[in-house]
């Protein structure tokens, strides 16, 4: 068994764990923590790698499970981010071609980070053509003999030892970026994009 966290348009990393392994298991037992995936993606925009945040209601006097957290919409953050992936994949082979798809994520209002996250992760598996039969976890246990991919919620430990490259929009001013939001992957090579991943070197 497979154990990791759900975030935020999973990094290429987070999908070379899901398509090359069979039994995955979602850890939503976890107290939030910030600064990490739960609430983040990376996208390669025209300066180079751009965050985008989600903001969230969290305060660190009381622990907060994950699922608990609330989204902050006081600001319009959502069409943020949609403007965001648009200027930065609009030139990309197959923004086109997923853009309806993934639109309308932006156009909804969400209370609740945790069903956000899912929805845009279910979006991402419709578009890719996977489907991923997983659990999610009922107790949080920090130390376990399961194989553990927890670290990869936390942007410094969410790296690929070996990334196969492809084509970015931007590779040419800024080279190439690896480990980005599947979303880079995904505009950039398009029905291929399950293929890479399963062909893949394991994380």
């Amino acid at each position: 068994m497979c154990l990791i966290y759900p975030s935020y348009f999973p990094s290429i990393a987070n999908y070379v764990v899901f398509t090359q392994n069979q039994n995955i298991c979602f850890e939503i037992q976890d107290n939030y923590q910030k600064q990490t995936c739960r609430n983040r993606c990376y996208i390669y925009g025209a300066n180079g790698k751009l965050g985008l945040h989600i903001p969230v209601h969290y305060t660190q006097n009381n622990r907060q499970k994950t699922q608990e957290i609330l989204i902050d919409n006081n600001s319009a953050w959502k069409s943020v981010h949609w403007k965001s992936i648009e200027s930065a994949y609009k030139t990309s082979p197959f923004f086109e071609f997923y853009q309806d798809e993934l639109k309308p994520l932006f156009k909804k209002t969400d209370n609740l980070l945790l069903p956000f996250v899912w929805e845009c992760f279910e979006t991402i598996n419709r578009c890719i053509e996977f489907e991923l039969h997983y659990k999610t976890s009922k107790i949080f246990n920090k130390n376990t003999a399961v194989n553990d991919f927890r670290q990869l919620i936390n942007p410094q430990k969410n790296v690929l030892t070996k990334s196969n490259p492809y084509i970015q929009v931007f590779q040419a001013k800024h080279h190439f970026i690896p480990n980005l939001s599947i979303l880079d992957l995904l505009f950039n090579i398009g029905p291929e994009t399950l293929s890479f991943l399963k062909n893949h070197p394991s994380v």
